[in-house]
Parts: C-alpha cells; sequence; structure tokens
C-alpha cells in the first residue's frame, strides 16, 4: 500500500494530552494516526510532554522520540505548528513568542477557520480550580491517575488476547462518577464563557480527557481529548466543518483504509 497516496490532508488538526513521558501515552496509536493524517496547520493544545512525571521518574522509549521527529518533520515540509503549553508541560510558557524547530510557542492562539469563525485555542488548565489553587491536590490526582492507567493497561493487554479491541477501562470509570460528570460540566461552561468574553465563536480545548463538539449558549466548544485514554483528535475539513476521530484501533486502520473505524462527529452548526 502507498501511504502517501492515502494521506488525509485537513485544513487544521488539534491535538493534545498525549503525555509524552509516561507509560499511559498511546505513542504507537499517535503515530499510525499522524502517517495517515496531515493539515495545513497542527496545533499542539498541551501537556504534549508530561513535565511532572518526568521530574519523578525518566521514562522516554523511542516511540516517544519517535512522535517528536514526526511532528519536527511535518513542519520541516511546510506544515505550521503551533504548541500551546498545558500545566503539565508549563515549562514551555516561558517561551511563548520563539520557535523551536519550526514549531511556534504560543500561550493561547486564535484559529479563523475555513467559513470565518474565530475560535480561541487554549489548554484550559486555568479553568480547573484544583490545578490553579491547590496544585499539590492536582498532583495527588495525578498520582491516582497514573495507578488507574496501569491498571487500564493491564485490562487491554487481557483484551488484546482474547482478540478484543482497546477500550478504556478510566474513561468509563471517570465517567460512571458523579463528581466527575459535574466537574467536566462545569469546565466546559466556564472554558465557553471565556470565549464569549473575548468575543470569539467558540473554544478548541484540552485538559480534562474528555472529546466533545457542542454549542453551548451559542458559543461552539470542542474539546480534542487525549491520546491516553481515548486516543482522539479533532479535525478540521476544508469546508469548515470539524470533527472528532477517535483512533483506537491502529492495525485496523493501517491495513484497511477502506473500513476506518472512527467516530466523525459533524460541525454542530453545519447540521
Amino acid at each position: 500500500m502507498n501511504r502517501n497516496q492515502d494521506l488525509k490532508t485537513n485544513r487544521a488538526l488539534f491535538l493534545s494530552d498525549i503525555h509524552l513521558g509516561t507509560r499511559g501515552c498511546q505513542a504507537d496509536a499517535l503515530l499510525d494516526f499522524l502517517r495517515l493524517h496531515d493539515a495545513e496547520t497542527i496545533y499542539l493544545v498541551g501537556d504534549i510532554v508530561d513535565g511532572w512525571r518526568l521530574q519523578k521518574t525518566w521514562y522516554w522509549p523511542q516511540s516517544h522520540n519517535d512522535v517528536v521527529q514526526k511532528l519536527l518533520r511535518k513542519a520541516r515540509k511546510g506544515t505550521r505548528i503551533i504548541y500551546v503549553p498545558g500545566n503539565h508541560d508549563e515549562c514551555f510558557r516561558d517561551y511563548c513568542g520563539t520557535h523551536f524547530g519550526g514549531v511556534e510557542v504560543m500561550l493561547e492562539a486564535i484559529h479563523e477557520t475555513a467559513d470565518g469563525k474565530r475560535m480561541l485555542v487554549i489548554h484550559g488548565d486555568k479553568f480547573d480550580g484544583v490545578v490553579l489553587y491547590a496544585k499539590w491536590l492536582a498532583r495527588l490526582g495525578d498520582w491516582s491517575y497514573i495507578t488507574l492507567l496501569k491498571l487500564n493497561t493491564v485490562f487491554n493487554t487481557v483484551r488484546r488476547r482474547f482478540g478484543l479491541r482497546y477500550w478504556s477501562l478510566s474513561a468509563y470509570l471517570k465517567l460512571k462518577v458523579k463528581n466527575a460528570v459535574q466537574f467536566i460540566g462545569t469546565y466546559e461552561t466556564a472554558v465557553a464563557e471565556e470565549a464569549r468574553r473575548k468575543g470569539v465563536d467558540g473554544v478548541i480545548c484540552g485538559h480534562i480527557h474528555h472529546a466533545e463538539i457542542r454549542d453551548i449558549d451559542g458559543i461552539l466548544y470542542i474539546n480534542d481529548g487525549d491520546w491516553v485514554e481515548s486516543c482522539t483528535a479533532v479535525v478540521e475539513r476544508h469546508d469548515g466543518r470539524f470533527e472528532i476521530i477517535r483512533w483506537t484501533d491502529p492495525a485496523t486502520h493501517a491495513e484497511d483504509q477502506g473500513k476506518l473505524r472512527h467516530d466523525a462527529l459533524p460541525h454542530p452548526r453545519a447540521a
């Protein structure tokens, strides 16, 4: 198969919460996705590298280095790459306004869609009260989360032995916890209000590892998810439509491009 012929070029691609440097990072799945998807502009919407985890334990396998090299290679070939750091890679916020290997670092960005809408691009951690006001509690939550991801890895190893596809136990449990559901709703509303305050049409963010496209009182809210639990990205098609792509079975994607198993959600305002 000629993969260059199968490369899907979009107007823009949004990725966040990759968490390179952690064992939970689905780097191989992301590499497979990046081999088959390209864009004129790629936004890295925070928590690309997990500085919190790397400060405690160094973990950097070849696949994580390959992700960085893949993105830098796209930049060399003409793709504009904008990096908006998050809380786990907040050290890069000291370099906003600079370029690294063709990658532009910004605290936040405004993306203009093909149909003229202006979208605020932010990681979103400043709207998380735990991160903002009690960092020690956030780090405790991070430890619990890593433990849950380890359980998730064991769970999916067993599933693969039975020929079953990847399924995120951690994401399922998180959405079953009432407080987590309430937090997501509160977070989404707060981020949408920030977009309204700035006078833009919508917001594209990450941080909570929950991919979503929906209208919140006239503001288009988009969260591109993560590459730890759900393996999701958001793309803007050339007509201005936004879609969530779920990339949970990379082997199937690579072998059979005619039967891509992804969830495509249309732009809510296009319905």
